[in-house]
């Protein structure tokens, strides 16, 4: 038994198997005649309506975040000279 080509995409309608979820997309389409749901926000095809909003929660949400929030997790680039003073600053002369 070969272990490490097991489809693990099934149909749920007539339980057949299939090694990529596309697979399993285009058979609901053309056989079963489902209505596939696509993602807006880059095209990506689903089977469930809770699986689109999974991806779209998980995917794009976290995409908006980090463009809306890019300037607070900027970091500053300081030059070499910027760095030695800032260190020299830390330390006093006066004992």
């Amino acid at each position: 038994m070969n272990f490490f080509h097991h489809k693990k995409f099934v149909c749920e309608q007539d339980k057949e198997k299939f090694e990529t979820y596309e697979e399993l997309i285009d058979h609901s389409r053309h056989v079963h005649h489902i209505t596939i749901l696509k993602c807006n926000g880059c095209g990506k095809e689903f089977i469930h309506e809770k699986d689109r909003l999974h991806h779209v929660r998980e995917e794009h949400e976290k995409e908006l975040d980090r463009r809306e929030h890019k300037d607070e997790y900027k970091k500053v680039v300081k030059s070499p000279q910027e760095e030695i003073d800032e260190n020299s600053r830390k330390f006093s002369d006066n004992f």
